[in-house]
């Protein structure tokens, strides 16, 4: 580990289950490697589970990522700083924008924000107060083209998953259990999650004995447990929510589904493929420049169940395939989106803003 030479403050929000809250955790954890002591200030940990909150340094500030409260609960987060005054304020979320740009300021310290999905364009980012860190270049050209950026003031940084070796991969498709159909993440209406469930319940006409795992909290789950009702699902659906953790539903997991209508990368495929599942995504955002159809995994047009169902037989009918496209993604995983990689760009970023205030941090 090196010698800590700086303090970050990775400012965020409500931890949830979705690949943003992963983005953070990684961060906190592994900063230290490069010489930064990570500090998280956030409205709601509640998710996070004790024994990781209780190895990372966190503050909770409720109504923190509240627009007008937010400015007040800021002067309290303000003054609980002395003791540990940060060098860079990292933003995790845009809710947290203003609050994090007015502490910048208040500190004189380097601002940076990172965006992981498609959003109205926030006007305020064109500022030379704050750089931008985006999770996938797709995101990186609207901003250019949307919002007028310099390029100069964006910076993409590929979020890093756990890779899993080929010798601890578990079988994809054993034929001793049962196939696992699944997907996992936040349930919203964009995640096109009543399009996964339209292709399983077709899929189960071919292959009535598969599974389907939907894990994940979110708005919509209380329509899709309704949804799964009136399709007649109940008995093959199951739902894994309150987890924070998704690695025991990704284990289980034969193949995994990213129907999404929008999506700024998939830090949660990455998850899976780093597992060796075959992944299904949607052609949307990001996920073109992760997925080579047909070798790191299958691309299908959004919101189309009739295609998504076809890819998941496709794999059924072939498991020795199914198993092929699992271990490639893993490898292009392991090449492209380690976690040493993420924090490596990230660190060196943080060290050239640092060095353009005018101060020195060493490796």
């Amino acid at each position: 580990m090196a010698e800590t030479s700086a303090n970050v403050l990775l400012l965020t929000g409500r931890f949830e289950v979705r690949g943003s809250s992963l983005y953070t955790l990684r961060l906190a954890e592994h900063l230290a490697e490069y010489g930064f002591a990570a500090h998280i200030a956030c409205s709601d940990c509640s998710r996070v589970d004790k024994v990781h909150r209780n190895s990372l340094n966190i503050r909770e500030y409720s109504y923190l990522d509240q627009p007008f409260v937010g400015q007040l609960v800021l002067e309290w987060l303000w003054r609980d700083l002395a003791d540990s005054m940060p060098d860079i304020i990292h933003i995790q979320s845009r809710k947290l924008f203003k609050q994090g740009l007015r502490l910048a300021r208040m500190l004189d310290k380097p601002c940076l924000i990172t965006l992981h999905d498609f959003q109205p364009v926030d006007v305020r980012l064109k500022t030379e107060d704050v750089h931008v860190i985006t999770i996938s270049n797709a995101i990186k050209q609207e901003l250019l083209q949307k919002a007028g950026l310099p390029e100069k003031q964006i910076t993409v940084v590929h979020p890093g998953v756990k890779v899993q070796t080929a010798a601890t991969v578990a079988a994809v498709l054993d034929p001793e259990h049962r196939p696992v159909i699944g997907m996992a993440g936040p349930l919203e209406t964009v995640k096109g999650i009543r399009y996964f469930l339209q292709a399983t319940k077709e899929v189960l006409e071919t292959y009535p004995h598969i599974e389907i795992l939907i894990a994940g909290a979110g708005p919509e789950e209380l329509s899709l447990r309704n949804y799964v009702k009136q399709k007649q699902l109940t008995e093959h659906v199951t739902f894994a929510s309150n987890l924070f953790d998704f690695t025991a539903s990704l284990t289980a997991i034969d193949i995994f589904c990213l129907p999404s209508l929008e999506q700024g990368l998939g830090t949660i495929m990455l998850e899976a493929m780093a597992l060796g599942k075959p992944v299904i995504a949607s052609s949307v955002g990001g996920v073109n420049s992760v997925i080579q159809n047909g070798e790191t995994g299958l691309v299908v047009e959004a919101a189309d169940s009739s295609q998504l169902k076809e890819r998941i037989l496709e794999l059924l009918d072939d498991p020795l395939r199914a198993r092929s496209i699992g271990e490639a993604g893993r490898q292009m995983v392991q090449e492209r989106f380690s976690i040493e990689k993420m924090i490596r760009t990230t660190t060196n970023l943080y060290r050239n803003l640092l060095a353009a205030k005018g101060a020195v941090v060493t490796s």
